[in-house]
């Protein structure tokens, strides 16, 4: 079981900047693929970014790409994501998330953040 807390969202105004972080419980001899989800208001949660366990490989969605940067780090068992130049389609919920593989794979995605919000004013 891994238990994912995150933290850094709150109010931006549009082109600003936030960095997400997030959590992890406790710390793995194989870390876990991780990824950041997010969910707007009315919408369907939403894929934003993923890396390896080892942090080597990282992909984004055509929507964020060049404007997000995921990262970890494994010794503080620690996600991050840096978002900039936000726009108010970027406001919603965002959710950490643990895959059951190092490299992660779609449908695997068992593990849960609580989420934090993130608002985008104009």
């Amino acid at each position: 079981q891994m238990q994912l807390t995150e933290s850094g969202g709150g109010l931006v105004q549009a082109g600003g900047s936030l960095r997400l972080s997030c959590r992890a419980g406790r710390r793995t001899a194989n870390p876990a693929g991780m990824a950041w989800f997010r969910q707007a208001s009315g919408k369907e949660r939403e894929f934003v970014a993923s890396i390896t366990g080892n942090g080597d490989a990282t992909k984004y969605s055509d929507s964020v790409k060049g404007r997000f940067t995921v990262s970890r780090d494994n010794a503080k068992n620690t996600l991050y994501l840096q978002m900039n130049s936000l726009s108010p389609d970027d406001a919603g919920t965002y959710y950490c998330a643990g895959n059951a593989y190092s490299n992660p794979r779609d449908r695997s995605w068992i593990y849960w953040g609580q989420g934090t919000q993130v608002t985008v004013s104009s």
